[in-house]
């Protein structure tokens, strides 16, 4: 009787960009070489560039591929909508938190009109978010430049909440604070217990009042 051949998985370029996010969910961008994704893919690293061009362009298809997970829900509520866009992206981003970095610093690399595909349209979603609801087409560019900004320093300060010493009960203590001098840092420890109770959703959405106050004005 023959002995079975094991095949191996045919490589695809969804393939590759989805076992690079696996990598970096896991162990963090710096981590990501071609070698070790063509090991966990079972190919020769060599044959990885059949389907992207550089390392470059690899962390270009990561950033789309996550990107695809948002979506602008089309609303006759351009508030609601907004709201929800920024929850999905905040979800996305604490599900992909190696990724946020990529997400903030991969389109300086590149001009807009030569970005993947995907990562413009939630740009072009909520561009037309905005337009519909009767925003000018140039307060809506200046309405997605404030939402995309908010959110991205949003889930980069959320990113950063960590808390140090979590069995201690004494909120300073918890934070890690006591090792600032308190003549240097007087406000800050004095927000101890406002920065042990962070919650990032009730953040978002405090922030979101008052982006959507500003863009109400200008409506």
């Amino acid at each position: 009787m023959a002995e079975q051949v094991e095949r191996r998985p045919v490589l695809t370029r969804e393939a590759v960009f989805a076992a690079a996010l696996a990598l970096i969910d896991t162990d963090g961008v710096d981590a990501l070489s071609m070698r070790r994704l063509g090991r966990a893919l079972g190919h020769d690293p060599m044959r990885l560039y059949r389907h992207v061009a550089s390392k470059d362009a690899l962390l270009d298809g990561v950033v789309e591929l996550v990107m695809a997970e948002l979506r602008v829900p089309a609303s006759d509520d351009w508030e609601q909508a907004l709201r929800r866009t920024a929850h999905s992206f905040r979800a996305i981003a604490l599900a992909h938190p190696h990724v946020v970095p990529l997400l903030v610093t991969r389109p300086l690399a590149t001009p807009l009109g030569r970005r993947p595909p995907g990562t413009l349209r939630p740009l072009e979603e909520l561009l037309e978010l905005f337009v519909s609801s009767g925003f000018s087409e140039r307060a809506a560019l200046h309405a997605c430049r404030l939402s995309m900004g908010f959110l991205y320093g949003h889930v980069l300060n959320e990113l950063q909440e960590h808390v140090d010493e979590p069995e201690e009960i004494d909120d300073v203590l918890r934070l890690g604070l006591y090792r600032l001098p308190l003549h240097e840092f007087p406000r800050l420890r004095s927000l101890a217990g406002e920065l042990a109770a962070y919650d990032g959703a009730r953040e978002l959405d405090e922030g979101l009042d008052v982006l959507l106050a500003g863009l109400r004005a200008r409506r």
